[in-house]
């Protein structure tokens, strides 16, 4: 980010980020409600969904990874799935310190359950945009990703100076 973009004002960039910004607030909103159903959230769903492969585990480190989501965070989530019964943990048998993830029966049949409600969601969402049009905007959403990823390491990387500075 240049001074010079600092100084012109906000401009169509800024309005696109802030419609980006209430679309995905409006359809996470739509996701609550629709898991509100089956009593999850849509994290939790997100984790369930995550381990529906047949045989498939994941540390909670790589589930925190996938949903970007802090270690702290995903262990409530995951105790919470637990209790239930949607979801066990298993020793890591290379690691004592890890503990992997696994889909019950129980969280499977759940995730049966959900799935068509969710796909039928999610092209209710997309209405009638065409599936070329979509494939458009998902490559589009990743460079912005991308470009997120880049800006908040280039912003943690001058805070890290800064503090470095009034440090010395």
């Amino acid at each position: 980010m240049t001074d010079e973009t600092v100084a012109s004002g906000p401009g169509p960039r800024y309005a696109a980020l802030l419609d980006l910004l209430r679309t995905a607030e409006l359809i996470w909103e739509g996701s609550r409600v629709l898991f509100a159903r089956w009593k999850l959230s849509p994290s939790q769903f997100n984790v369930l969904n995550l381990l529906r492969e047949e045989g498939a585990s994941r540390t909670q480190t790589e589930l925190g990874r996938e949903l970007l989501m802090h270690r702290s965070n995903l262990t409530g989530l995951v105790d919470r799935l637990e209790r239930r019964g949607l979801v066990a943990r298993r020793a890591d048998t290379q690691d004592r310190r890890a503990w992997h993830v696994v889909l019950t029966p129980a969280g499977r049949h759940l995730v049966g359950e959900i799935l068509p409600h969710f796909h039928a969601a999610a092209d209710a969402v997309w209405g009638d945009i065409p599936p070329a049009r979509i494939a458009v905007v998902v490559g589009e959403l990743a460079r912005l990703g991308a470009n997120a990823a880049r800006m908040t390491a280039h912003l943690r990387d001058g805070h890290q100076s800064d503090r470095e500075a009034t440090s010395a």
